[in-house]
């Protein structure tokens, strides 16, 4: 979610009143006490998200029909109701952003367009070489793809689907509200910006450790291969690039058109690494209210906010 971030620091040497000392932006209890508390309302918010799957008694697997309606359900209410965690969050350390709840979250119309964009043609960038692999392993040529894509059939029959509509619409929306939106904000004021960017992950990681629970109920697998998966699945979603140096590694070095496969990956990577700085420059989404959080609370954040 590239609009939580921010330039705070060219916002407030624009146009900014007197900066409020730092007992006024955070008059609450000392630091050690805001970091417990910062945690633990994380922890909170990953337990609520992971038991609320839970709620309904059911013989069921998770991909039923049945099953995934009621999730949807107490999954969406959970949801709506984790900002109240960041008021609480708010209240009980003290800390006073300077900026609403939901700009505090990521949600505003500043720099909407950018933020919707351009994260998005970096990850297309990073994830050159599979792309490439695929079109290259694919049947059907690029014609026939984008058919399939803007066929209203395919769609209709996506939007009734409810592992699709669990897997691309309900889980994303529902994880980067629960896990970004509201953990970033709690965390960085104790942390900082640079170790919270990696520290929800690890929320998001071990919230994936319930799918031991599921498996070991059903007998789909033996007891040594569920936690191996279940340890593999924390890692990839704790780690973005795993499932690239994955696919590199299982299909790359041993595809017919190797050469030009590793150029697409090593080229991906390339454009990658060097886009990364320009293409989230904070100046092309706005005032970030995370900086001016951490503005606020007296922290020295120069590298992620300028």
């Amino acid at each position: 979610m590239a609009a939580l971030g921010g330039d705070g620091l060219r916002l407030l040497s624009v146009s900014r009143p007197e900066r409020q000392p730092e007992s006024t932006a955070l008059s609450g209890p000392g630091p050690g006490l805001c970091c417990w508390v910062s945690v633990f309302s994380c922890f909170s918010l990953a337990c609520s998200y992971v038991g609320s799957l839970y709620v309904w008694k059911s013989e069921l697997p998770r991909d039923h029909p049945a099953v995934i309606k009621r999730r949807f359900t107490s999954v969406l209410v959970v949801s709506s109701l984790s900002p109240l965690c960041v008021l609480l969050w708010r209240e009980l350390t003290g800390i006073q952003p300077g900026t609403s709840l939901l700009t505090l979250m990521g949600f505003r119309l500043e720099g909407i367009f950018p933020a919707a964009l351009l994260p998005l043609l970096l990850t297309m960038i990073l994830f050159l070489g599979p792309l490439m692999q695929l079109s290259m392993d694919c049947p059907c040529d690029l014609t026939d793809g984008l058919k399939v894509v803007l066929a209203p059939r395919s769609w209709a029959r996506c939007l009734t689907d409810m592992r699709w509509l669990r897997n691309q619409v309900i889980a994303p929306l529902t994880e980067e509200l629960v896990f970004r939106a509201c953990m970033l904000p709690m965390l960085a004021p104790c942390t900082g910006l640079g170790p919270a960017v990696f520290t929800c992950p690890l929320f998001f990681g071990v919230a994936h450790f319930h799918h031991i629970i599921e498996q070991l109920r059903f007998r789909q697998s033996s007891v040594g291969s569920i936690f191996l998966s279940a340890a593999f699945q924390f890692s990839y979603t704790a780690v973005f690039g795993a499932y690239t140096a994955f696919l590199f590694i299982r299909t790359a070095l041993e595809h017919p058109q190797k050469w030009p496969l590793l150029a697409g990956y090593a080229l991906g990577v390339g454009l990658f690494l060097l886009l990364l700085q320009p293409l989230t420059d904070p100046k092309l989404y706005g005032s970030l209210p995370l900086c001016v959080l951490l503005e606020r609370t007296g922290a020295s954040e120069t590298l992620l906010c300028s």
